[in-house]
Formats: structure tokens, C-alpha cells, sequence
């Protein structure tokens, strides 16, 4: 893939990521879930976007996923970590930011995994 080709798949993708989050704002009571996901790692976050803040965080860069690489099978192991620490500090709705992402592989199994836990989209 040429560095043109590549800065073009990033360029779309940030157009459909600002596209997406026009509709997606995350509450207290309901924050938003925004998945970031590279070759290497991938990283998840709840935010309050109306305080700025960030309410809990996954990422495989985290000493018990730190051997893993990004799959299916570790985005479900870390979606049902982000929803038990969710769960830990009250919260049991979110809104899903796929960050520009397709839905699926990866991004889906994440989705997945905080569902199983017990939060709810």
C-alpha cells in the first residue's frame, strides 16, 4: 500500500468518524464508548462528554492483556473487562462510538463483550 493509498483510507475514515460523532455525544448517565484499534493494540474508553472526563479504560497495552494482540478473541476479553469495571462504578447504559470503524471483526466482538457483561447500547 503507497502512502498515498494509506493517507486516503485514514483521511475517509476520519470523515466518517466526525460524521458519526455529530449524532454521538456521551451523558453522566450515559457516556460514550470509543474504540481505538491499530496493528498492534487496541485501546477503549467511556467518556462523560459534557465534563470532559473519562470514566474507565481498557487497552491491550494493560499488564494482563499485554501479551495479547488485537483479535476477536482479545476484543471480547477486554469488552467483558471495560463492562465489569462500568459496572463497578454504576453505569449500565453507553453509547457505542466506533471511532470511524466498520462494524464488525474486532469492533463487534468489543460491542459484544461489554453486552455480555451487562451494559446495554
Amino acid at each position: 500500500m503507497s502512502v498515498r493509498e494509506l493517507s486516503d483510507k485514514i483521511r475517509k475514515r476520519e470523515k466518517r468518524r466526525t460524521h458519526v460523532r455529530k449524532a454521538i455525544t456521551g451523558a453522566a448517565d450515559r457516556p460514550r464508548m470509543s474504540v481505538f484499534r491499530s496493528n498492534l493494540h487496541l485501546y477503549v474508553q467511556v467518556i462523560d462528554d459534557t465534563a470532559g472526563n473519562t470514566i474507565a479504560s481498557v487497552s491491550t497495552m494493560e499488564q494482563q492483556f499485554r501479551s495479547l494482540r488485537p483479535t476477536i478473541q482479545t476484543g471480547g476479553a477486554i469488552g467483558e473487562e471495560l463492562g465489569k469495571r462500568l459496572l463497578e462504578k454504576g453505569i449500565t447504559q453507553a453509547v457505542f462510538d466506533r471511532n470511524g470503524y466498520k462494524y464488525h471483526g474486532v469492533v463487534k466482538a468489543i460491542a459484544d463483550g461489554v453486552r455480555k457483561a451487562g451494559v446495554k447500547f
